[in-house]
């Protein structure tokens, strides 16, 4: 059993929450400046916590430079468990405050985690301001663990990305997404002058989401009539893990337009055009056949219809 001096002494040995979200606006941002931007702080206080972090944990966590900020590989690691421990505490105090509301003002959402990184956010803003009052929890995970949500009935509302809609669900396409295979600027693909054909793709090993995600089922399908996918050079559970891997020239890996195009932007990584293969895939509402979304699940999702038009 533990006891209360060892409870204790974990809050010198785990960084606060503050500085785990600025480590992970870091990872989105890519910038050291534009994360404390977002989080309201001096660039220089962001720096100080980002040190103190560091010195806390032992590691080094960011490497800065003019060109902007970038994960070390041991970053890109603790950025995953941050992702973990502050979505914890997202669905720590969603969870509190729809305690503290009627049932009929709760709202359940799973989603997946491209989804849920770069598209929910802003829907549910939308969604606070037609109903203030309704609570919201969020749940996230890969495709198929939002389908397993929806069916223990843990969820109102699914989002995903993927070929089709899971047994036992029904729901509607509110979208679509394309994949685009990117590499780091070094990397012998980003100097080709023809396109890469499927074929090359399927026999390289690629950083990889892992099985059951929107993006692995995507791609899988699409390369199947080649041979299928080679086995993972790394194979990561988060996309902003598969970003970092490429980023610090692991190898190539292919994900979601939504999710690289900051790095596109300031060449932190380079798209590769693929000429004979369709990496597009459809989002997806999902819920329950005996549950048509009613309520705050109903306007969710016809904010989401509007928004991805």
């Amino acid at each position: 059993m533990t006891n209360d001096g060892e409870r204790a002494s974990l809050t010198h040995r785990v960084p606060d929450l503050g500085a785990l979200e600025l480590l992970l606006a870091v990872a989105r941002h890519g910038s050291l400046g534009r994360a404390a931007r977002e989080l309201g702080i001096t660039q220089p206080a962001a720096s100080s916590r980002i040190r103190s972090m560091e010195r806390m944990l032992g590691l080094s966590l960011v490497d800065r430079s003019p060109r902007g900020s970038r994960l070390t590989d041991e970053g890109a690691l603790v950025t995953d468990w941050a992702r973990r421990v502050v979505e914890a505490a997202e669905a720590f105090h969603a969870g509190t405050q729809a305690l503290r509301g009627q049932r009929d003002s709760r709202l359940r959402v799973a989603a997946s985690m491209t989804i849920a990184e770069y598209l929910l956010p802003g829907w549910l803003i939308a969604l606070h301001g037609q109903r203030p009052g309704t609570a919201v929890s969020l749940l996230a995970g890969n495709s198929a663990a939002v389908a397993e949500r929806l069916l223990a009935d843990e969820a109102d509302l699914g989002f995903v990305e993927g070929l089709s809609i899971p047994d036992g669900l029904t729901g509607a396409v509110i979208g679509h997404d394309s994949l685009v295979v990117v590499a780091a600027p070094t990397h012998p693909w980003t100097r080709r002058r023809a396109p890469l054909r499927a074929a090359e793709l399927a026999t390289t090993p690629l950083i990889l989401r892992e099985r059951g995600s929107g993006t692995r089922q995507v791609l899988d399908a699409a390369l199947a009539s080649y041979g299928g996918l080679a086995d993972p050079l790394l194979e990561l559970a988060s996309t902003t893990a598969v970003k970092a891997a490429a980023i610090s020239g692991a190898g190539p890996c292919v994900l979601s337009e939504l999710a690289v195009g900051e790095e596109l932007s300031s060449r932190r990584l380079v798209g590769i055009p693929v000429e004979d293969v369709r990496l597009r895939r459809d989002l997806r509402a999902i819920w329950l056949p005996s549950r048509r979304p009613t309520g705050p699940a109903r306007d969710l999702l016809s904010l989401t219809r509007r928004a991805t038009r």
